[in-house]
């Protein structure tokens, strides 16, 4: 009877070792399954947040453009008065010049 006990035990070690190897082998499937949704959504993640982060630098890069384009053509605005009234002043004064010179001589 001994012999029974003893082969019936080790038949039921042999079933829970069975029985946990399954529930070790589920395990592993899973945490491996969870492991590449985890991969797949943080290469999508990484893979919009770079095209973001290219979109924003275009954007930047075309408001700055856009915006040295304004203040460039402000500055050749304000060139362009200026020398003409630089222009106006020189003519004026170089006119009251000559009229003095042609005065004086005669």
């Amino acid at each position: 009877m001994s012999t029974e006990k003893y082969v019936h035990s080790l038949k039921q070690i042999k079933e829970a070792e069975d029985r946990s190897q399954k529930e070790i082998d589920e395990q592993k499937k899973k945490v491996k399954e969870e492991l590449q949704n985890f991969e797949t959504h943080a290469i999508q993640s990484i893979t919009s947040a770079k095209a973001d982060g290219e979109k924003l630098v275009e954007s930047s890069i075309d408001q700055a453009r856009k915006k040295a384009h304004v203040e460039t053509e402000k500055i050749i605005e304000d060139a362009k008065t200026k020398a003409q009234s630089v222009s106006s002043r020189i003519d004026s004064k170089t006119v009251k010049e000559i009229i003095d010179i042609l005065l004086k001589e005669v």
